[in-house]
Order: structure tokens, then C-alpha cells, then sequence
């Protein structure tokens, strides 16, 4: 099948031509996005990721150019607009699960870089600052750890703590999980986790319910100085709320992968342009804050299993097989 791929890094090219077996494959760097649609004329399917727009406009011009089947190379769906989808007939296909240990260890990493200081600890060693004022940690045994989203992530990183660090480990979800319970891991309401948490890291996927889940109500509800991961969605925290948290000391510390504005921001190299984003800006300025560009994914392993199920699936499309990674309108 003939693939544009759209938004491809070195890496992901790499990935795909070990696996392309018989695709035809173009890469373009450019997002997928109303103004460059056009690239994907002619090309019966195209492959995108999480930060292509894929609004109705984008979704109709696919299908008026040809395009019939709409390969995402990630989880997340947030961003299709699956009301287009269904007027258009266009096909969707998705990766659900490509490395949950990628995503739950980096956000144990993050985590402990945020407990632990590290980033300004390693800034002041190479300054030749080794004073320890300032970067006063604590022990994650015994405390309490709340994982919101106990999908294959969550599951994870549930484990990890509770296994790994010895800590309590408590979880929301409206669907509790099996293996999570096994573990002894209780489910709660979202407010009693907020209020016993010292940690809480989210791993749900970005609906209506979870837009903007972490706001200024649920932050006052918190237990003071806990620790907030983010490695699901940008949009679950209301940004402006948690620096309102930060400022004073409601939330000890934020470690984030995601970002709810990312978008214009992520994946590409902008030292050389002046910062814009206000909110992002003083995010940035907070020594208690650490944040990374949307790298959580980033593994050999990870990218290895992108490239082979989006290309399993495109084979399905094209073979006739049915595919079990295709998305129904109820995505």
C-alpha cells in the first residue's frame, strides 16, 4: 500500500524501514494539518501520530485526495474528529499498545527527578555548587502512591511502585482492573485518592470526564506538597491552575510529559526562536517543576512495535483481513 507518512523524525524512519515489507512508503516531516493536506493527494493511506491536527476539514480533504484508510502510530485518538470520520467513511486504525513499560518507567523517572531534585542537583555539581540546601527528598516507601488510569500504563507503574518501591498504592478508574487488584492495590473515588496521595500520577486517556481532571477544585482538595506525574494527556491538568499550585506550595513538585498546548511546541528544535508560550514559560521557571518534550514512548523497543503493528494493520486494510486495531465511531 502506498503510505504518506506525516510528522516522521529519523527515528521513526528507521524504525519503518526495517518493517515497511512491501509498503510503499513517503515521508514527509511536515504535520498533518490544513495546510499541508495537500501532501497526502493521491496516497491511499496515511499514517500520522499524536499531534497531527485531524479536524473535520483535515479528515474531508483526505477523503476528497483519495486517502481511505488513516493509520495512527499511537494510542491516543483525542484528536481525530471521529463526527467527520463518520460522514466520510474514512477507515481508522490505531497502535493500543506499543510499550506500556516505556511510558511507566519514564514516569517513575520523572518522579524521582522531581523528589529528588535532580536537575538542579546535577546544574549546581557542574557549577561547582555540591551544597545540599534545597534538595531534600523523601523515601517513596510507605507513602502513598495514586495512580489515576489503571490501563496497561497505569498497571505498570502501579507495579513498579508497589513492588519495586514499596509503597501503598491506590487507584482510580471506572473500570477497575483485575491484576491491579490482585496486587492488593484498592480502588477509590477520585476524592479520597486526591486528598491521601503524597504522589499521584495519571495515565487516562483524554475524554470530556478527563479534560482538565487536575483544576484549581481538585488541586485545594490535595494534600499539601504532594507530587503530581503527568504522562497521559497535556489537557488532563489545567495548566494555569497547577502553576497557581506550584506558587504556593499546594503542589510540591510536577513532573510532565504533556503538555495541554504542546502541540506548536513539541518535536521540533526551537532554540533558535523566542518563547511565546506564557504559561509554558514560567512552567519552565519553577526549580520544583521538571518537564520533558513528550518522550515518555521513546524506546528502541517501543518504536520497533509503532512500526510493526501500523504496518500489520495497513496489510489487513489492504489484504481484506479484518483488523483489530480498527477504531469504530465510538473511539
Amino acid at each position: 500500500m502506498k503510505v504518506a507518512f506525516f510528522h516522521t523524525k529519523p527515528y521513526d524512519r528507521e524504525a519503518f524501514e526495517a518493517e515497511r515489507k512491501g509498503h510503499e512508503i513517503d515521508y514527509f516531516d511536515q504535520r498533518l494539518s490544513e495546510e499541508t493536506v495537500h501532501l497526502a493527494q493521491g496516497y491511499p493511506a496515511v499514517c500520522v501520530f499524536a499531534n497531527d491536527i485531524l479536524n473535520a476539514r483535515v479528515i474531508h480533504a483526505l477523503v476528497e485526495g483519495g486517502t481511505k484508510v488513516l493509520a495512527l502510530r499511537c494510542a491516543g485518538c483525542n484528536h481525530v474528529d471521529f463526527d467527520a470520520v463518520g460522514e466520510t467513511g474514512l477507515r481508522v486504525v490505531n497502535v493500543p499498545a506499543y510499550s506500556p513499560n516505556a511510558v511507566a518507567e519514564h514516569a517513575v523517572a520523572l518522579m524521582q527527578a522531581v523528589n529528588r531534585h535532580l536537575p538542579r542537583a546535577v546544574s549546581q555539581v557542574r557549577m561547582g555548587n555540591y551544597a545540599l540546601h534545597g534538595l531534600v527528598g523523601m523515601d517513596v516507601v510507605d507513602k502513598t502512591v495514586g495512580v489515576v488510569g489503571t490501563g496497561r500504563i497505569g498497571t505498570v507503574f502501579a507495579r513498579i511502585l508497589k513492588q519495586g518501591f514499596g509503597a501503598e498504592v491506590i487507584a482510580h478508574d471506572p473500570y477497575p482492573n483485575d491484576e491491579c487488584r490482585a496486587m492488593g492495590i484498592d480502588y477509590v473515588p477520585l476524592e479520597d485518592l486526591l486528598a491521601r496521595s503524597d504522589i499521584i500520577s495519571l495515565h487516562c486517556p483524554l475524554t470530556e470526564d478527563s479534560h482538565h481532571l487536575i483544576d484549581a477544585a481538585a488541586i485545594s482538595r490535595l494534600k499539601r506538597g504532594v507530587l503530581i506525574v503527568n504522562t497521559s494527556r497535556g489537557a488532563v491538568i489545567d495548566t494555569q491552575a497547577a502553576i497557581d499550585g506550584l506558587k504556593s506550595g499546594q503542589i510540591g513538585g510536577l513532573g510532565i510529559d504533556v503538555y495541554e498546548n504542546e502541540g506548536p511546541l513539541f518535536w521540533e528544535d526551537r532554540s533558535d526562536e523566542p518563547l511565546t508560550d506564557d504559561q509554558f514559560a514560567r512552567l519552565l521557571g519553577f526549580q520544583n517543576a521538571v518537564v520533558t518534550g513528550h518522550q515518555a514512548f521513546l524506546t528502541r523497543e517501543a518504536l520497533d512495535q509503532i512500526a510493526k503493528q501500523t504496518l500489520e494493520n495497513l496489510t489487513c486494510i489492504e489484504t481484506g483481513v479484518a483488523c483489530e486495531r480498527e477504531l469504530t465511531l465510538a473511539a
